[in-house]
């Protein structure tokens, strides 16, 4: 264990996403830079502090929660962007004021409660100033599109009463709809930005400090070994690294960078073409939202939007995530196969067990986060007790290097594992306690002060990669805002009804432009809450099981970051690949199949997210049902992944790969008969191309 205490000390790789949506990497120079770095720091523990002992109450956390993503936000703005002395000056002083507005709230929370509906023109202007701040800091960190839209949504609000019918509404004054938006639970303040404060910043942190410990290496090296002699190996190494990323993070964009800096010129150099080298690791990253079992942000809304245990979310999406990635390795292998190209040496690989062995450790925190998570514990107890746990494997590396004999280290190890476990028992004070004591050892002893600096980095860090999305998740309030107050979400509703009492697949198809479409200028998360917002309620009438309607939403929002024209997970990667993000997003839409088809399947087939029962579990029972969609779902993606690349013992006939795609077509699709015409034509198809590329062989081997 001696060897864990070579702690990963370089920086995180830095996030494609500060440079896309607004901002460079660091804190800035100087003494603006060490101030917003401190407030990043205090932001975290703010968070965390809240989320251990939880005794705010919830409002006066969301409003903390906007008021520090104000303050740091147009802190980083005003130290790496802005180019004057003044401009520095202004952003710091919004960046204040809107930290303010968060004081306010807090300083007067029963007050505000009790003059509900009668508030002060002190509380209106307030509230006004964090609305217009919230909109400042959205256009800045996240760009127009997201920003303009809200707008949209607040302008109707406004002057809704004056458009023609169906979208024209009875009209509010400006104190309604300030304090709508301004206060309460239905606008910036709404779930949103709850599940912000409550779980996703919990959440990034922890996965800052996994990066910090040298959990990325641990991935890439156990990846490298386990798959890197596959056909195709490096392509191979980049799917599994990013499945593995996907446990400890949920930003697909951050996961393009993270891993596809080592892992796109690995493909390149091996001989894949770049723009599909930039097409695997685009897709395979944005898997990481849908991998369980911690999967993206947009799952922990979920959950709380729906008030379901977030282990029925987790469930729900393991079968699709196994087919997504299933897709990828086929795909990858197909490919290379075409290419003709073969795995990696075994001996210029790493031992993937070898690394296991030597970083084991570090897998121990997710392990407890999983547990937790799927025991019943809250997302919020159990990512604040598997960031803990982090903290006090990280704090622990040093102090066990400097005990001598093996023995002392594993008794020093499982002594410290019991007393951090013993949280289970005696609650969150112990476990605190067990922090200060190794902080306090740790600040005497050689390497100790280097480690209290990894984490000191990594709350400030997990701060700052928090920061889009808190902001994305307080902008999306006035969407969100303007449906509960004008109930114009009920026209949208009515229209999706219609359209499906004809036909359901319609309002299938329409609800995926939408989600599309909406991807195409904002972030997965707000995507999410908007269109289910809309077509979720919509889809539920219509029969499809509510955990299946928000999930066919989510999982279009993710492939709108894949979608061309504007696919910006593709054009995250196109630096590495050193090719076009279009010609790399066309390559994601291939590789990414199984996503654009799993959401339909699951609609008429919910067993595959193991939803409603079908016939066949009345028949035969409910795993035979899920054994049977789940096989049937491998069959015909594969078959329509080889139509789609041309090649699968050999290259394919134009007419094989129209039989191929046909017969996945047949199996994927739920009608009389199909799944019958599916089965048989792909494995006629399959087999006759086997004896054709055997006989093919054997005449090339002829003499």
């Amino acid at each position: 264990m001696s060897d864990l205490a070579a702690v990963e000390t370089k920086p995180a790789p830095k996030s494609v996403e500060e440079a896309i949506e607004g901002l460079p990497a660091g804190f800035g120079d100087g003494i603006g830079g060490r101030i917003a770095f401190w407030i990043a720091f205090t932001f975290s523990l703010f968070q965390l502090w809240t989320a251990a002992y939880g005794t705010l109450p919830s409002q006066v956390v969301r409003a903390m929660h906007v008021g520090f993503l104000l303050l740091l936000g147009f802190a980083l703005i005003g130290n790496l962007v802005a180019k004057t002395r003044p401009g520095k000056l202004w952003f710091w002083a919004l960046g204040i004021t809107g930290f303010l507005t968060g004081i306010y709230n807090w300083v007067f929370y029963e007050q505000l409660i009790l003059r509900s509906g009668f508030h002060t023109a002190l509380d209106l202007t307030v509230a006004t100033v964090m609305i217009v701040l919230v909109f400042e800091a959205a256009r800045r960190l996240m760009g127009l599109p997201l920003t303009t839209i809200a707008a949209i949504f607040l302008i109707y609000c406004f002057f809704g009463q004056y458009f023609p019918a169906p979208f024209i509404h009875r009209g509010y004054d400006f104190e309604l709809i300030v304090e709508h938006f301004g206060f309460g639970t239905e606008g910036i303040y709404g779930t949103p930005i709850y599940v912000s404060a409550a779980y996703i910043f919990i959440f990034v942190v922890f996965a800052a400090f996994l990066e910090r410990a040298g959990m990325l290496a641990l991935f890439n090296d156990f990846a490298l070994g386990l798959v890197g002699t596959w056909r195709g190996g490096p392509a191979q190494v980049c799917v599994l690294s990013s499945a593995l990323m996907g446990t400890i993070s949920g930003s697909g964009v951050a996961n393009v960078v993270a891993s596809g800096q080592f892992t796109i010129p690995l493909m390149k150099r091996f001989g894949f073409r770049s723009s599909f080298a930039g097409g695997v690791e685009a897709t395979s990253s944005m898997g990481g939202q849908i991998m369980p079992p911690v999967m993206g942000a947009v799952a922990f809304i979920m959950a709380e939007t729906l008030n379901l245990p977030y282990a029925d979310i987790v469930k729900a999406a393991l079968i699709p995530a196994i087919l997504y990635f299933g897709v990828c390795f086929w795909t990858v292998y197909l490919e290379a196969g075409k290419a003709g190209l073969s795995g990696m040496s075994k001996a210029e690989l790493p031992n993937p067990w070898l690394a296991v062995k030597e970083h084991w450790p570090l897998v121990l925190p997710l392990g407890a986060l999983v547990y937790l998570l799927f025991a019943g514990y809250t997302p919020i107890f159990a990512g604040t007790m598997g960031l803990a746990l982090v903290v006090v494997l990280i704090l622990g590396m040093p102090i066990a290097a400097r005990i001598g004999p093996f023995a002392f280290r594993v008794v020093f190890w499982l002594a410290l594992g019991l007393a951090a476990a013993s949280f289970l028992e005696f609650g969150v004070d112990l476990l605190l306690f067990v922090i200060l004591g190794l902080i306090a050892v740790c600040f005497f002893i050689n390497g100790g002060r280097e480690t209290l600096g990894i984490c000191r980095d990594a709350m400030a860090e997990g701060a700052k990669n928090a920061l889009p999305v808190g902001i994305a998740c307080a902008i999306v309030g006035i969407v969100i805002g303007t449906l509960t107050l004008t109930g114009i979400a009920s026209t949208f509703i009515g229209f999706i009804i219609r359209v499906g009492e004809d036909s359901l697949f319609l309002s299938l198809v329409l609800t995926m432009i939408t989600c599309l479409i909406l991807g195409m200028g904002i972030p997965t998360i707000p995507n999410y809450i908007i269109t289910s917002s809309l077509a979720g309620p919509a889809l539920l009438e219509l029969g499809v099981p509510l955990l299946v309607s928000h999930m066919f939403v989510f999982y279009f929002g993710i492939m709108a970051d894949l979608t061309p024209p504007v696919a910006l997970a593709c054009f995250a990667a196109a630096p590495m690949a050193k090719t076009s993000g279009l010609k790399i997003s066309i390559q994601a839409t291939k590789l990414a199949l199984a996503g654009f088809i799993v959401p339909f399947m699951a609609v008429y087939t919910p067993a595959l997210m193991l939803q409603d029962a079908g016939p066949i579990a009345a028949a035969w029972g409910y795993p035979v049902e899920v054994a049977y969609v789940f096989a049937k779902a491998c069959f015909g993606i594969a078959l329509g992944g080889a139509a789609v690349v041309g090649f699968l013992f050999a290259p394919l006939a134009l007419w094989e790969r129209l039989l191929a795609f046909a017969a996945g077509a047949c199996t994927i699709i739920a009608l009389p008969l199909t799944d019958e015409i599916g089965w048989v034509l792909g494995i006629t198809v399959v087999a006759q191309h086997w004896y054709r590329s055997r006989r093919s062989n054997r005449v090339a081997a002829a003499p």
